[in-house]
């Protein structure tokens, strides 16, 4: 049997990422935009350039990738401190239920300490039950201090 690993993903690997993040956009309902060389440019840019946005966690099975985690650290957190912040965890619908987002977020812990933060924090949607019971089955709390904001920005 294959084994289940963790890692950062390298620029190689921004065309998987780009078709993963298609299959979230679908997953959401969304449609896809784009040709698949013109979101792979994008997210290149966005991850691999000059001012890398987020970092990319990918789960992989044997040479197949089943998932991925997409992280940033804010500042600040508690006092002077960072957190780091989870923006996306997906896992391709065949690999659900398989320890897969388990170990994305067991990594993302690991890297949390290793980088100083004094905590990971995210959301989740409110219509996603099992996201939200999963989540409070690793020991996380619903907190409900906070409002969460979006506001467009105008293409360039």
């Amino acid at each position: 049997m294959n084994k289940l690993t963790v890692s950062s993903a390298k620029s190689a690997d921004v065309p998987c990422i780009a078709e993963l993040v298609a299959e979230i956009e679908q997953y959401y309902g969304s449609a896809v935009e784009g040709e698949l060389s013109d979101r792979v440019g994008r997210l290149r840019d966005v991850l691999f350039g000059a001012h890398p946005a987020a970092t990319v966690l990918l789960a992989r099975i044997g040479g197949d990738v089943v998932g991925m985690a997409s992280y940033s650290l804010l500042w600040p957190a508690a006092g002077d401190s960072h957190s780091l912040y989870l923006k996306e965890l997906f896992v391709r619908d065949a690999h659900r239920r398989q320890g897969v987002a388990r170990a994305l977020m067991a990594q993302l812990r690991e890297l949390a300490v290793q980088l100083g933060c004094s905590r990971i924090e995210w959301t989740a949607d409110r219509d996603n039950p099992e996201a939200l019971k999963f989540y409070e089955a690793l020991g996380a709390t619903p907190q409900d201090t906070k409002v969460f904001y979006r506001q467009a920005v105008p293409p360039r």
